[in-house]
């Protein structure tokens, strides 16, 4: 199954100079619930955003024709050929960028976003346009509390077949 997982604001802002926008506690763990112990795929700029570079437990898979070896990562130039080293059952969550979402959405079976209730300031990348062809199969609400500065919701779309 491919997943992609995104915490996004109402305008589907995602980033702003290769960071995240937001600090919410709760949308980390949930991402490190959902994606320990599966396969992660990412661009080249977001493997060079983690703190520590590849994330612990995960099989960590960079979509990059510039770079051949990272650190605990598997490099691979196009999805095609990453998509031949993966098991038929392997469950593959898409961690951004803006470029790796927009080029592989039509391949996704699932959205895990943590929809954030603001609309930033500055942003430049952004999640793509999801309103057409999903249907929501669960959502969490959440208010704003003493460690999130904005309410959110924890949706998951799966493609409307």
């Amino acid at each position: 199954m491919i997943n992609m997982i995104a915490a996004v604001a109402k305008n589907r802002a995602i980033g702003f100079e290769n960071k995240l926008i937001y600090w919410l506690p709760n949308d980390l763990k949930r991402f490190k619930a959902l994606t320990t112990g599966h396969t992660i795929v990412m661009g080249l700029n977001t493997y060079k955003s983690l703190p520590k570079g590849a994330l612990p437990n995960r099989r960590n898979c960079v979509l990059t024709r510039s770079v051949k070896e990272l650190p605990g990562c598997e490099c691979f130039a196009s999805w095609e050929e990453f998509a031949k080293s993966c098991k038929a059952d392997e469950d593959v969550y898409i961690i951004g960028g803006a470029s790796i979402y927009q080029q592989f959405i039509d391949k996704a079976d699932r959205l895990c976003l943590t929809e954030i209730d603001d609309t930033p300031a500055a942003a430049d990348t952004f999640f793509p346009d999801y309103s057409e062809g999903w249907h929501v199969v669960n959502r969490e609400a959440h208010t704003k509390d003493e460690r999130h500065d904005y309410e959110y919701a924890f949706v998951d779309y799966e493609r409307t077949r």
